[in-house]
C-alpha cells in the first residue's frame, strides 16, 4: 500500500512541453471517457508531451513524462491524458484513485542535462527521449486553467487545474520508439515547444467542489460502496 495526499495537490517545478498535430485516426482509444471526443483539424488533432520535474516545495517530488489528447465533452473543451508515467508509486496511486489519470511506472534519466529519456517498467528500450535546448524567457507569468476528463468508475470524471508560470523559448528534438506505448508518435516533429518555468500548480479541487458539481471524490466512493442508503442519497 502507498499513500498519497488528497486533492487538490499543490505542485511546483518546470515543464518542457512540445505539441505535435496527429492524425486523428491513429490515435489510442482506450482510454477515452464515455462523452469525450478528441478535436479534429481537417484529421488531425494536437497532441501535447511533457516533460515534467516535480521539484521539492510541492506535496511531493517526482519526474513525469505525460501525453494529452485536445479534446471536448460537449461543446467544452477537455484535454484528456492517453499515456503518463511517473518514477513515483505514490503518485502513480494518487493519480489513478483521485482522478483516473492512467499512471504507470518508469525509470527516468538525463533530466538535469537536457536529454531526458524514458524507460517503462517492464520494457528495455527506451519509450521516448529528447534534446531539450532551452532560449531566453519571456516576460510575466500568466496564469493559465483548464480542465481534465478522464474515465473514473465507469464515469466522465473532470478535475480543473491551474498554473501560474514563467514562460521560456525551447527548441525540443524527440525521439519515440515506433514499437513502444508511444509509437503514434513516432516520426512527428513538434509544431511548437516551449517550457514553462517555476510553475505553481493546483490539481484537483476540494470534497466539497466535488459535492457541488456531483462528483462526490474518492473518500465519499468508499463510503457509498459500504452504505447503498448514503450512495442513494449523493447520487445526482
Amino acid at each position: 500500500m502507498t499513500s498519497y495526499p488528497p486533492e487538490p495537490w499543490t505542485l511546483v517545478g518546470r515543464m518542457d512541453l512540445s505539441t505535435f498535430l496527429v492524425p486523428t485516426d491513429t490515435l489510442p482509444t482506450a482510454t477515452w471517457p464515455d462523452g469525450w471526443s478528441p478535436l479534429a483539424l481537417a484529421g488531425r488533432t494536437p497532441v501535447g508531451a511533457a516533460w515534467v520535474d516535480y521539484a521539492p516545495g510541492g506535496v511531493m517530488s517526482y519526474r513525469e513524462l505525460l501525453v494529452a489528447v485536445a479534446g471536448r465533452v460537449g461543446a467544452r473543451v477537455r484535454p484528456h491524458v492517453v499515456a503518463i508515467w511517473v518514477d513515483s508509486p505514490a503518485s502513480r496511486d494518487g493519480g489513478r484513485e483521485l482522478w483516473g489519470i492512467p499512471k504507470g511506472l518508469a525509470s527516468f534519466t538525463g533530466f538535469d542535462e537536457g536529454t531526458p529519456s524514458i524507460t517503462v517498467e517492464g520494457t528495455e528500450r527506451p519509450a521516448a527521449r529528447a534534446v531539450l535546448r532551452r532560449g531566453a524567457r519571456l516576460p510575466g507569468r500568466p496564469r493559465v486553467g483548464f480542465t481534465l476528463a478522464q474515465e473514473r468508475h465507469g464515469r466522465c470524471w473532470q478535475s480543473p487545474v491551474t498554473s501560474r508560470h514563467g514562460i521560456g523559448l525551447l527548441r525540443a528534438d524527440w525521439t519515440f520508439d515506433p514499437e513502444g506505448p508511444l509509437g503514434f508518435l513516432a516520426g512527428h516533429r513538434p509544431l511548437v515547444s516551449a517550457t514553462l518555468h517555476d510553475f505553481a500548480m493546483s490539481f484537483g479541487m476540494t470534497p466539497h467542489d466535488r459535492a457541488q458539481v456531483g462528483q462526490p471524490g474518492v473518500h465519499a466512493d468508499a463510503q457509498r460502496q459500504k452504505s447503498p442508503r448514503l450512495g442513494s442519497a449523493t447520487r445526482r
